[in-house]
C-alpha cells in the first residue's frame, strides 16, 4: 500500500480530531467556568448569546482544522479538505435532525452551513 494513503488518512483524521476535540474541550471549559451550563445539565436551556459565542469559537476552530488538514496532506490538500467538509456536513445534518425538537434550530442549521465553509477557509489560508 502506498505511504501517501496513510498520510492522507492521517491528515483527514487529524483534522477531524482537532475540530471535535477542541470544540468539545472549549465546551467543557466554559461549562466548568460557569459561563455555560454544564454539558451534563440538559435541563438548562442555552440562551441565544451563549449559542452565538459557541458559533464564533467553533468557526475559529473549524478554520484551524482546515489549516491542519492542508498542512498534513501529502498531495492535493484541498481534496482532503473537501472530504472533511463532507463528513462534517453529514454529521451536522444528523445533529440538526436529531435536535430539531430541542429548540434553537438556527444554531444547528448555522453550524451545518458555516462549519464546512470555515474548514475550507482554513484550507485556503494554508495555500
Amino acid at each position: 500500500m502506498n505511504k501517501n494513503i496513510f498520510k492522507s488518512i492521517g491528515a483527514v483524521v487529524a483534522g477531524l480530531v482537532a475540530i471535535i476535540a477542541l470544540s468539545t474541550g472549549v465546551d467543557f471549559l466554559l461549562g466548568a467556568l460557569g459561563v455555560f451550563p454544564s454539558l451534563t445539565d440538559m435541563t438548562t436551556p442555552h440562551a441565544p448569546w451563549m449559542l452565538a459565542i459557541a458559533l464564533v469559537y467553533r468557526s475559529i476552530i473549524a478554520v484551524f482544522g482546515g489549516y491542519i488538514i492542508t498542512r498534513l496532506a501529502p498531495q492535493n490538500p484541498i481534496r482532503h479538505v473537501y472530504v472533511v467538509m463532507a463528513i462534517v456536513f453529514i454529521l451536522s445534518v444528523v445533529g440538526v435532525v436529531a435536535g430539531w425538537n430541542l429548540g434553537n434550530q438556527w444554531y444547528s442549521i448555522s453550524l451545518a452551513i458555516t462549519g464546512p465553509l470555515f474548514i475550507l477557509l482554513g484550507g485556503k489560508l494554508y495555500r
